[in-house]
């Protein structure tokens, strides 16, 4: 179980990361673009911290707020989570 686990996590983070690359090097060579819902939807779905790692690695939706300060909690709320799973 545990195992699964841990691969669904690299799997989601991976893609989630690949994703805002992605995304990135689309916008700067103005093509068309992941949709925001679908970073958003790799984010909950546990790629946060793919999705922060790729923000500041590629300076990706650093600027819009609700990326700046939602991926951030999202990853806190995700190691909480963890950690409540884990320790019980």
């Amino acid at each position: 179980m545990v195992m699964w686990f841990i691969l669904y996590a690299a799997a989601v983070n991976l893609l989630s990361f690949a994703a805002a690359g992605s995304d990135k090097y689309k916008a700067r060579r103005k093509k068309r673009r992941i949709p925001e819902k679908r970073l958003w939807l790799l984010t909950w779905a546990g790629g946060s911290a793919g999705m922060l790692a790729a923000m500041y690695l590629f300076r990706h939706k650093t600027r819009h707020l609700l990326f700046k300060a939602g991926v951030p909690l999202i990853f806190a709320l995700h190691v909480i989570i963890i950690l409540y799973l884990t320790l019980q």
